[in-house]
């Protein structure tokens, strides 16, 4: 591969993560907004299928509400895991796995908003979750970061590359 074409494929794959990014961004942000206007302490709204409904939880934890008295460690934890995203997002040949780091990104870069968002003091906020499953409540970033976890799964079941671009051999030579 060429060095232009590289560098045009590389700014086609740029420009998918960061406008799925948006996207995705937006759309976790806006319900956001939605179920903070809606749903007040106690509402809780009855849903057909597989939701139990919606319900608003502010969660300064992780996960099930894991590691709630450490909420700045998690907001950095979610920094340093967005930061990477995007140097892996660059570092990538492939658009399935452009796709993958940026659902993964737009899930990080969405519950970390509401954290700084939120904050009352050193990035100490807590997400807004409404999605009741009945065993837990989440969002819709929360949906994004279990679809890329499913998506690398499978990308990496289906031996889909990371990157095409020729790797330094172990010993030093470049390789072919």
């Amino acid at each position: 591969m060429t060095k232009n074409t590289y560098k045009r494929r590389l700014r086609g794959r740029v420009a998918v993560f960061v406008a799925l990014a948006a996207v995705a961004i937006a759309l976790d942000q806006v319900t956001k907004a939605l179920a903070l206007a809606r749903l007040g302490k106690g509402v809780s709204v009855a849903l057909p299928g597989p939701l139990h409904g919606l319900r608003l939880v502010r969660n300064p934890g992780a996960s099930l509400g894991l590691g709630s008295g450490s909420t700045w460690v998690i907001s950095l934890i979610a920094l340093a895991a967005c930061l990477l995203i995007i140097v892996l997002a660059l570092r990538t040949t492939s658009m399935a796995w452009t796709l993958a780091l940026s659902l993964a990104f737009s899930g990080a870069a969405g519950n970390l908003i509401d954290r700084v968002a939120y904050a009352s003091g050193f990035i100490d906020g807590a997400v807004v979750d409404f999605l009741d499953y009945g065993w837990s409540v989440g969002n819709v970033a929360d949906i994004y970061l279990t679809l890329a976890g499913v998506a690398v799964v499978a990308l990496i079941a289906c031996n889909v590359q990371f990157s095409d671009r020729s790797q330094p051999k172990e010993h030093g030579g470049a390789a072919k």
